[in-house]
């Protein structure tokens, strides 16, 4: 589905994006898209918002993994949009800051846990 930035931050608001197709890049893609919009701050609560009630209205709720999406927006504010890693090996980016049983706790799942690794860049 091609969109452009504003049809699809709409598509996704509306939860008429099919679920099929949000696949990591277009998490990317909403990500940056807020990033360019808004403070660090508010675009995390922004992807946040629109990635669980996305998951939420397509019954696939526990997908959302707070930490996990909060960890990759700050990495993206920091490292930039289009740097590869991301897109590459977003797991080996995570993992460098946070272990595996940190994040299959299912308080990180519901919010934000700083990195029990390394810390994440500021």
């Amino acid at each position: 589905m091609s969109l452009d930035d504003d049809s699809f931050l709409a598509a996704l608001a509306a939860c008429e994006f099919p679920a099929s197709e949000f696949g990591h890049r277009q998490h990317l893609r909403l990500a940056r898209l807020h990033l360019q919009r808004a403070p660090l701050e508010v675009a995390i609560e922004r992807t946040c918002a629109d990635i669980a009630r996305f998951a939420a209205h397509h019954g696939a709720h526990a997908k959302f993994h707070r930490t996990v999406t909060e960890a990759l927006l700050r990495l993206m504010a920091a490292l930039g949009p289009d740097d590869v890693a991301l897109l590459d090996d977003a797991r080996g980016l995570l993992a460098r800051h946070y272990s595996p049983t940190l994040l299959a706790t299912p308080e990180a799942r519901l919010r934000f846990i700083p990195p029990d690794l390394l810390p994440l860049p500021a």
